[in-house]
């Protein structure tokens, strides 16, 4: 880690002049190595690609001349190991410690191209040289998310080389806080944390109140399954964050701001806690910030996990010490929260996009978007998907873009079936609707949520039924438990959806789900229980034929709920290869060897379709 120029920074003037000779400085260099160090590709071990790297530019004595970063998450988790190398912007992917000595030699001294380090598109098996020209890159519109890839999250300097700090200087230098509050609100920008409320308007309400202390806090709590934009966020561009709240604290009044980020984020946990101690040291966070007498300091709340600390008021009760369990509101949290005082409260992806609307102004941002719901969003796109990872787009995009154009579409020629967005709480939304606009007030309409940004793609092999029992479960362990109607109400829905999967249900099952969903609807606490049942609600809506099939027919179609298929092997297509022998739990397959046809004797079958994921074939049906 390159130590940082950035200290004691005292003035506006002190931080532009750091920012140009750090731009000077940078010119040296004339080859830059960016490896995707996010969480996804630590997963694919990229720390030793990293450090193979940096032995070798040392051997090649290529260190004066060639920067190498450790930055954080690029979005193309499935092909890491990731690399970009600039200035030509060629694109590396599924790098390995053995291939680095060879792009050493031909790429950064030879000018040459590795060709079977380059992304090959799945279709026209065409090979792509250029990060920019990778399908999954090209229709995106990285406005927040687009510094990961070539800042260091561990050097302010980076940051500061980029432009950063440079909206603090201005705000802090020469708006008032009326102004600010003023330009967030004709941007439009609305809270990326799930409730889409004006992020202007909830700064003004805070500012408003009466007293002299007030709070900022920054909801890093991410539980929803499958998401984790906050997360690469804070891990891979932390001064964004503290800087949006820097903005958002001069703007409201306070003093004091907390970062509440779950412990089992460590590496977010350790990259924003770097972040916070080289602000202090360079006098961007503290007292007399840039020497304008603005003061605000930055603690970071680790949390345990609880879903439900995603929620405001629970937030603030863990942040407090107390057990983190929701408040009735009002008073909302703006009124009365941490500490009994007036507080604001934001998720990273909001605080990360206000530096990108002070610098560039209301209007550009309010350029992007729909006329309701402005700017850029972040997804983690995951499930039955060719491109797995996360991808910034903006508001107004279709989901078919996003799942053919971005995401590839479904592997192995499969049919599209659901896109289920908001998280668990969230909706599951039916091919029909694919030309669908995504925005805050569409997916509503739809009885689907924007939510954090969590957008899972399930194929034609998904039960429906299924997948809102799995969320049902999900939400029924997360629930606090606090009021009866989500502890109770939850736990009778999964019990319900349970019984039909399990080829108990009647159609009676159908009407108590909807009336168990209307209840709990009106009468939870929080957001939690009343959003719970909207994963029952959409897919009894969209997909109640296959609610019918399992009650009245006891058949999943989708063949996926054990008590309600047969498997069964096709004597025709097998080749014996023997492979659904080897992964039957209970030894229920016999032959399949030496070109022999298998068997499945039933009474041994527990319908757990490894066989069936297994055979390359397709001799297994199921019934």
């Amino acid at each position: 880690m390159i130590a940082p120029a950035a200290k004691n920074i005292a003035s506006a003037g002190q931080l532009d002049q750091l920012r140009q000779r750090l731009r000077v400085d940078a010119e040296r260099y004339k080859v830059n190595i960016a490896v995707c160090g996010g969480t996804g590709c630590q997963a694919y071990d990229c720390q030793a690609v990293i450090d193979a790297f940096d032995q070798e530019l040392a051997r090649r004595d290529l260190k004066d001349t060639v920067r190498l970063r450790c930055t954080g998450c690029h979005g193309f988790c499935e092909r890491g190991p990731l690399a970009v190398i600039s200035p030509s912007g060629l694109f590396y992917q599924q790098i390995k410690t053995e291939d680095v000595p060879e792009i050493v030699d031909k790429t950064i001294i030879g000018g040459e191209v590795i060709e079977r380090l380059l992304y090959r598109e799945p279709i026209t098996k065409d090979r792509i040289r250029e990060e920019s020209e990778v399908p999954f890159y090209k229709h995106q519109q990285r406005i927040v998310f687009g510094a990961n890839g070539i800042i260091e999250p561990t050097n302010i300097d980076d940051y500061i080389a980029v432009g950063g700090y440079q909206a603090l200087a201005k705000v802090v230098g020469a708006l008032s806080a009326q102004e600010v509050i003023d330009i967030v609100l004709r941007s439009g920008l609305r809270g990326r944390g799930g409730g889409g409320f004006a992020a202007g308007r909830k700064w003004e309400i805070t500012r408003d109140q009466g007293g002299d202390t007030k709070y900022v806090i920054c909801n890093a709590d991410e539980g929803d399954p499958g998401a984790y934009m906050d997360r690469s966020i804070l891990e891979g561009n932390p001064h964004s964050v503290l800087e949006g709240m820097l903005i958002g604290a001069y703007a409201i009044g306070a003093a004091e701001g907390y970062i509440y980020v779950r412990a089992e984020y460590p590496l977010a946990v350790r990259n924003i806690g770097v972040a916070v101690a080289q602000a202090e040291e360079a006098a961007l966070l503290g007292e007399n910030i840039l020497g304008t007498g603005f003061n605000f300091k930055v603690r970071i709340s680790r949390g345990a996990g609880a879903f439900v600390c995603g929620e405001e008021t629970a937030l603030i009760a863990s942040v407090e010490g107390r057990l983190g369990t929701p408040s009735a509101k009002p008073p909302f949290p703006a009124q009365r929260g941490l500490f009994g005082m007036p507080t604001n409260i934001n998720n990273v992806e909001t605080w990360a996009n206000v530096p990108q609307i002070i610098s560039r102004g209301a209007d550009w941002f309010a350029g992007t978007g729909t006329p309701k719901s402005k700017g850029t969003k972040v997804f983690s796109l995951v499930g039955k998907i060719n491109n797995t990872g996360l991808v910034e787009v903006p508001m107004g995009i279709t989901l078919r873009e996003v799942v053919f154009d971005i995401g590839g579409g479904i592997p192995k020629g499969r049919k599209f079936k659901a896109v289920q967005t908001g998280g668990p709480s969230g909706g599951l939304i039916p091919e029909s609707m694919l030309d669908l606009p995504i925005d805050f007030d569409e997916l509503t309409g739809v009885g689907a949520m924007m939510g954090s940004g969590g957008m899972i793609v399930m194929d034609e092999d998904t039960c429906m039924v299924d997948i809102a029992r799995y969320f049902m479960n999900f939400l029924r362990e997360e629930s606090c438990g606090k009021c009866t109607p989500c502890r109770e109400g939850i736990k009778n829905m999964l019990h319900i959806l349970t019984r039909i999967c399990q080829g108990a249900g009647n159609e009676d099952d159908i009407g108590r789900l909807e009336a168990l969903a209307d209840g709990i609807g009106a009468a939870a606490l929080c957001a939690l229980g009343g959003t719970a049942p909207n994963p029952v609600l959409s897919s009894l809506k969209y997909f109640r034929d296959e609610y019918l099939a399992h009650v009245k027919e006891k058949r999943c179609p989708a063949g996926v709920c054990t008590a309600l298929i047969t498997l069964s092997i096709d004597a025709a297509k097998c080749k014996g290869c023997g492979r659904c022998v080897k992964v039957c739990p209970t030894d229920a397959i016999s032959g399949g060897v030496k070109k022999a046809p298998a068997k499945i004797d039933q009474a041994k079958c527990i319908s757990c379709r490894a066989c069936f994921e297994t055979c390359p074939f397709d001799a297994v049906t199921i019934v």
